[in-house]
């Protein structure tokens, strides 16, 4: 018993919050929401079907994409257009409160190597309010025997 009092003390006196054991049930459907909407606008460029997960407002933090539900709109655009192969696998997806970050294979066309992303999602009630993502190239030969995947 005094083991649990001596714990529950240096936790409170040193601000450590205990493990959590997985994500919540918000966390969860978070997850889902920007996993649907990866699906349904990055992978089928489907504008309509992925618009349901983006909140009120939509703020993007790259700067080659315009905000709002039209700057979306006009990059699936884009990708119909210029790159209609355009696909991306998720390998890993992680839940933190209100973010939602994904790592991503992202192959613009059958046989390329593609680029490794890391896109971090903000959701408000359950929708997409905010993006921001960073990219780097999968390259020919890699200094070390890892994936990046």
């Amino acid at each position: 018993m005094w083991k649990i009092v001596l714990a529950a003390t240096v936790t409170s006196l040193i601000g450590v919050a205990p493990a959590l054991a997985g994500n919540t049930a918000r966390e969860e459907a978070n997850k889902k929401v920007v996993l649907d909407l990866y699906e349904k606008g990055i992978n089928q460029k489907d504008f309509e079907a992925a618009a349901k997960d983006l909140g009120p407002r939509y703020v993007q933090h790259n700067p080659r994409a315009a905000d709002g539900a039209d700057g979306f709109k006009a990059f699936l655009e884009f990708l119909k257009a210029k790159m209609p192969n355009y696909h991306s696998e998720i390998k890993r997806v992680f839940a933190d409160g209100d973010y939602v970050i994904v790592h991503v294979h992202n192959v613009p066309e059958p046989g390329a190597r593609g680029a490794a992303i890391i896109d971090i999602f903000r959701l408000e009630n359950g929708k997409v309010v905010e993006h921001w993502d960073v990219r780097q190239d999968v390259p020919e030969k890699a200094a070390n025997n890892n994936t990046m995947f």
